[in-house]
């Protein structure tokens, strides 16, 4: 019997012989580990690790015992310090090796097999130095040399992978006379097709942002997706001038002002489709940071169906809307979807018969049969001054972007109570503080309760998967400290959820509206009028039949949505 299993072991060489000697595999299945490899092109190690026989922490402890080579945990290394000019990045890739550090004429290298003689030779050849192993862990590894940039040209090249289709409008391009000298930078082929890349990528994943960001020693994009902003790759950090300056040479911006930040917006076209971008650049450190926000005009045409308003919601904002004057609010932070709500409005009221004109800044979405002007600080066309402009323009419905000071208030509310319906967003938690908001700003009572007409609060919380999610076991108590009452936990229904599949990411796709959409009642017109709280609003507020932010969020769980953390995440007030 041993002269039977000891002929198999002859046979082995390198890392099977020495897993086979350290009793880790037996001698049949490192032949037959081997034999798996050649007939799928793969490495010796990568079958062993597919096939389970060890995890990556167990080959490469067991390799450095029975070598006597040092290991080395890549988790405690910054891959941005490594060496990277040493040895070709094609060459590491293709050995599976990084380089760590070089010492007189020895150059110490981490791989996860150290008993590739052909790797040595091959990097003592290229640079002239004698190699000395150091065990690293395969998967970890793996993860570094993913990351690892090439040349520029070359990475570019491997990330893009393709031509497109793309029509971008280079017309009129503000820039100072050094705008010659960049030309070449600017039309260098592999940096345009990875920025039309990024931007097809960004529409297909449904991303409402893409950031450029520069730092010392590398260089990422991430995208703002479902509210969470992922990054998606690092590119060469060389690139960031060049990539910066043809983001500047579509958006109409000044390519040689790196000083200061910079305003601008790009078309892209492709097909029948046109999407609009807004651009902000920021100088930074280590180079300008670059945020393109994506301004698709069909979020602005789903329909009120589409946004996610419970039944009762949807009847009240439905009817103020249709009053003839009046003043809507909109209130939430900042990415919590109130401009897509107002424009949802403002569709459902755009007819011929009606003069609807807009003050924003700036205008995000092109509304056809609107008529929209964008904030012009420097020119002296504020909120203030578009809107008395508007009143001599005969207008039936007014929007303002943002009520940011008394001025903008005063000539808003003046227009609701003479005869115009007014929409406008604030910057506040919920409902009830809008009004206190509104007195702090110094807007009298009276002009408060005669005027506004609804309020509405919203959140955006991500939507569950349909494809993956699954039913969740809560304690009780957790669901009654969230605020569900006894009798909501009647056993009828069950929370979900998140699992993450291939059609999602983390479990979520896509994001659900929760709101508070508070009419103002008599009994609230009182309290206003008494200078009251903006407890006392919401307590009466309540006792209207209003739900709050969290209560509107505990209906989406119920219905199956989204997930209870989620909504105590953006509803935690």
């Amino acid at each position: 019997m041993d002269t039977l299993a000891e002929a198999p072991q002859s046979a082995l060489s390198g890392v099977a012989r020495v897993l086979v000697h350290a009793g880790k595999l037996n001698a049949k299945a490192a032949e037959d580990l081997v034999k798996s490899s050649k007939e799928k092109k793969s490495s010796f190690l990568s079958a062993v690790l597919a096939a389970g026989a060890l995890t990556p922490a167990e080959l490469a402890h067991t390799l450095s015992s029975a070598l006597a080579l040092p290991l080395l945990d890549l988790n405690a290394v910054d891959p941005q310090r490594l060496p990277r000019a040493i040895i070709d990045a094609k060459l590491a890739a293709q050995y599976q090796i990084v380089v760590l550090g070089k010492r007189g004429n020895r150059l110490f290298i981490g791989g996860a097999d150290p008993t590739d003689q052909e790797a040595g030779e091959r990097i003592k050849f290229a640079t002239q130095l004698s190699p000395e192993w150091v065990i690293v862990e395969h998967d970890k590894l793996s993860k570094i040399l993913e990351g690892a940039g090439v040349s520029a040209t070359e990475s570019l090249d491997n990330i893009v992978g393709g031509d497109f289709e793309f029509d971008v409008s280079d017309d009129d391009v503000t820039a100072s006379t050094e705008t010659q000298e960049v030309t070449a930078d600017v039309e260098d082929a592999p940096v345009v097709r990875f920025l039309q890349k990024m931007l097809i990528d960004a529409i297909n994943a449904r991303a409402s942002d893409l950031h450029f960001e520069p730092y010392e020693y590398h260089y990422r994009v991430r995208f703002r997706i479902d509210g969470e902003l992922r990054e998606i790759t690092q590119p060469p950090i060389a690139i960031k001038d060049k990539l910066a300056s043809r983001i500047k040479v579509i958006s109409r911006l000044d390519i040689a002002e790196k000083r200061v930040p910079q305003d601008g917006r790009m078309k892209l076209k492709f097909g029948n489709k046109a999407i609009d971008f807004r651009v902000s650049t920021l100088p930074t450190l280590f180079g300008e940071k670059i945020v393109i926000r994506i301004l698709d005009p069909s979020s602005a045409k789903l329909g009120i169906e589409a946004l996610g308003y419970e039944k009762i919601e949807k009847e009240r904002l439905l009817a103020c809307i249709s009053r003839p004057y009046g003043m809507i609010l909109v209130t939430g932070p900042t990415g919590s979807g109130k401009t897509v709500s107002l424009y949802t409005c403002l569709n459902i009221l755009n007819q011929p018969g009606v003069n609807i004109s807009t003050v924003e800044d700036p205008a995000e979405i092109n509304l056809p049969g609107i008529n929209q002007v964008n904030v012009n600080d420097k020119a002296g066309l504020t909120f203030s001054a578009a809107l008395k402009s508007f009143l001599r323009q005969d207008p039936d419905i007014i929007m303002v972007g943002e009520i940011r000071d008394l001025e903008t208030a005063d000539i808003a509310i003046k227009a609701a109570q003479t005869g115009h319906m007014v929409m406008s967003t604030l910057h506040t938690n919920d409902a009830p503080t809008t009004l206190t908001r509104l007195l702090n700003m110094g807007v009298a009572p009276f002009n408060i309760a005669s005027s506004v007409l609804l309020i509405t609060a919203q959140r955006l919380a991500r939507r569950l998967c349909e494809a993956c999610k699954a039913p969740a076991e809560y304690p009780r108590e957790a669901l009654l400290k969230a605020g569900y009452t006894e009798d909501a936990l009647d056993g009828s229904w069950r929370p979900y959820r998140a699992v993450g599949c291939s059609a999602c990411s983390n479990g979520y796709k896509g994001r659900v509206g929760i709101y508070q959409v508070m009419p103002v009642s008599e009994e609230i017109q009182r309290i206003i009028l008494s200078e009251g709280t903006a407890m006392d609003i919401a307590q009466q507020a309540a006792s209207d039949g209003v739900r709050d932010l969290r209560q509107s969020g505990l209906v989406k769980v119920r219905a199956g949505f989204t997930t209870l953390e989620e909504v105590i995440s953006v509803t935690n007030e």
